[in-house]
């Protein structure tokens, strides 16, 4: 594959300051979209010239979650971590293996990626846009639709407005929810929250947000996402709840990192709390259905699409990832 655009993305910084696992040294990237340039033996599914959103994680088609139609539970691909498929690594350096995030590792110009992971679009798309549907984006919108499976008319507060809880925040309103409150640190960031479908924008740095959430909404959200994944944040989540109410937990937190939870409330008021990882996605059934959605306009990638880098300048892009900087960034090849 030559890649066009990788994603800037919080799951590899984790990776970068060691919050997760992986085994050094490793070649990141995974959010991505790309141009097929040659083929193995037996690939049938892609050929060279077809442009590809990179899917991060393989779905095998035959397991047990792959057949209930949870694909993002797939455990068909028993593997070393950091490794392809099939247990071994495409890339080394001095004779020494060089790991993969997610089997991808899109950092990079090129990357040897499985026709399993690629999931072939319309060339009318720009691979800019597309690289962002590859995890952002459909993490963000299936929490929305898949996980919680927002109600119309009904109220969701997201906690954090980077490209996911941006993503969050479309899905919701897509949903028809009634009303929507977004929670950041930064002005920029809720501004945006705002203009993608957010009705109210409350500062983070409140000491009384989770009564002014309850204020404003008459005792509490329907739905609250976690698009930080922090001990602190999925707290608030359950907190700003009404009784019956669901918080979904989209943001990963630190392996092994516990968070203080109030089960006497969780019983007691019947409240929910959901994982949700990569949007409770089918990948070949959701992206064209995003991506069908941004053809209609009713889903803004140009918008949430701010900033480009050379490879180059990828410390840079992670810095500004850390910032205040509205949108989301991507690494362009070219």
């Amino acid at each position: 594959m030559r890649v066009a655009a990788a994603g800037v993305c919080h799951s590899d910084l984790h990776y970068m300051k060691g919050d997760w696992p992986i085994p050094l040294p490793a070649v990141l990237g995974h959010e991505g979209s790309a141009v097929v340039e040659a083929v193995g033996p037996g690939v049938k599914s892609v050929k060279p010239g077809d442009h590809c959103i990179i899917v991060f994680w393989p779905n095998c088609g035959r397991c047990e979650y792959c057949q209930m139609g949870r694909p993002m539970l797939c455990n068909g691909h028993p593997r070393p971590p950091g490794t392809m498929l099939d247990g071994s690594t495409r890339l080394s350096r001095q004779g020494q293996p060089v790991h993969h995030m997610a089997a991808v590792a899109c950092f990079a110009e090129h990357a040897v990626i499985h026709e399993e992971q690629l999931l072939v679009i319309d060339d009318s798309v720009p691979l800019d846009r597309a690289a962002l549907v590859g995890c952002s984006v459909t993490t963000g919108v299936g929490a929305a639709l898949n996980t919680a499976r927002v109600r119309a008319g009904s109220s969701v507060a997201v906690i954090g407005c980077g490209g996911v809880g941006l993503s969050v925040i479309q899905g919701a309103r897509l949903q028809g929810a009634g009303r929507i409150l977004a929670v950041d640190l930064f002005p920029e960031k809720l501004e945006m929250a705002t203009a993608m479908g957010a009705t109210d924008a409350l500062d983070a740095h409140a000491e009384d947000l989770v009564r002014q959430v309850k204020r404003l909404t008459g005792g509490g959200v329907d739905y609250a996402f976690d698009a930080i994944g922090l001990p602190a944040t999925l707290k608030q989540a359950l907190d700003v709840l009404r009784p019956g109410g669901t918080a979904v937990a989209v943001g990963i937190g630190r392996f092994g990192e516990p968070a203080p939870i109030d089960a006497f409330s969780l019983v007691m008021q019947e409240k929910a709390l959901l994982g949700s990882f990569y949007g409770s996605a089918r990948p070949r059934v959701d992206m064209p259905r995003i991506l069908d959605l941004y053809r209609q306009g009713r889903l803004q990638l140009d918008a949430l699409l701010t900033r480009h880098y050379p490879l180059e300048r990828i410390n840079e892009a992670y810095a500004d990832l850390q910032g205040s900087q509205a949108g989301r960034g991507v690494i362009s090849f070219g």
